[in-house]
């Protein structure tokens, strides 16, 4: 059976950012029973819940995580395509971002910026690493890594270290394993910075690097993040995980961290003195560093 709640998808967006019927009605100026009943419909539809409701409070099942991270990527997506198709103003900035830090940091802001800069328009081109930059005519990229690994103009937006992490189940194995065995015989999901990361880490352990090829490649980070869930891998994640791992979804399996890692802003077209530029550069820069915009 095909799937054909689309319209619905924005709205259970919007309660799955809130955990709350309540909040997302006042958010989309509906009553409660219509935001609760719509709900009700898409899990029809889809034939699986996508909440826990326990006391009145709403917390995300395991489909209904994987279902939100998917549907933030592909709507924007589909928003960006429309508004391209339609005709983009002249000068509009494009933003290349990686779809991790997309969904779980820039747009929860991104309507900031939009409301204080209304004659500047905004393209933003999701991305899973600094190849894919290739495909689009980025004014700015923001991605992550260490600022000597791009071979671009870039400046530091955020230090955001990451560390290896691994489900709890998968982790209680490790511990019993002991780290050096367990991480010479797992996959070891690659990253944005392809194993790059990894090699990093594995020098400040003072291990060598397996440099085994995993048969798991996940390109987008969102899906990566439900993989390791899964138990499917380890993976380097930074704090943007904190989520998961107050749900107990996803543990750290140890204390050494790539501390000089974080996100960048790359400026792959040499394009990052235009006036729009210097303006979303300057925005971000103050949000990331705790500022007021």
């Amino acid at each position: 059976m095909r799937f054909r709640s689309y319209d619905s998808l924005k709205l259970f967006g919007i309660v799955a950012r809130h955990c709350s019927i309540t909040r997302a009605a006042e958010d989309l100026n509906q009553s409660k029973g219509s935001v609760s009943y719509q709900i009700a419909r898409l899990e029809e539809d889809l034939g699986f819940a996508l909440f826990h409701r326990r006391n009145r409070r709403l917390s995300l099942t395991k489909q209904g995580e994987r279902l939100w991270h998917a549907s933030q990527v592909g709507l924007r997506m589909i928003d960006d395509e429309i508004t391209a198709l339609r005709g983009n103003a002249p000068g509009a900035l494009t933003i290349a971002v990686l779809t991790y830090f997309s969904s779980r940091w820039l747009s929860p802001r991104l309507m900031e910026f939009i409301e204080r800069n209304p004659g500047i328009a905004l393209r933003i081109e999701p991305v899973n690493g600094i190849s894919d930059l290739a495909r689009f005519d980025a004014d700015i990229a923001i991605l992550w890594g260490k600022g000597t690994s791009f071979d671009m103009e870039s400046e530091p937006l955020m230090r955001c270290p990451a560390f290896p992490t691994a489900s709890p189940a998968l982790a209680a194995t490790i511990e019993e394993t002991g780290l050096r065995k367990a991480l010479a015989e797992l996959p070891l999901l690659s990253d944005s910075s392809g194993d790059s990361g990894w090699r990093d880490w594995f020098d400040r352990m003072g291990l060598p690097f397996p440099g085994k090829t995993n048969t798991l490649v996940l390109a987008d980070s969102n899906n990566r993040v439900q993989a390791v869930i899964d138990g499917q891998g380890v993976a380097l994640w930074d704090a943007l995980i904190t989520p998961e791992i107050e749900r107990g979804l996803l543990q750290p399996i140890s204390d050494i961290g790539l501390e000089d890692y974080g996100y960048h802003l790359l400026f792959p077209n040499g394009r990052d003195g235009t006036a729009t530029a210097k303006e979303f550069r300057s925005w971000i820069s103050n949000v990331a560093s705790g500022g007021n915009a």
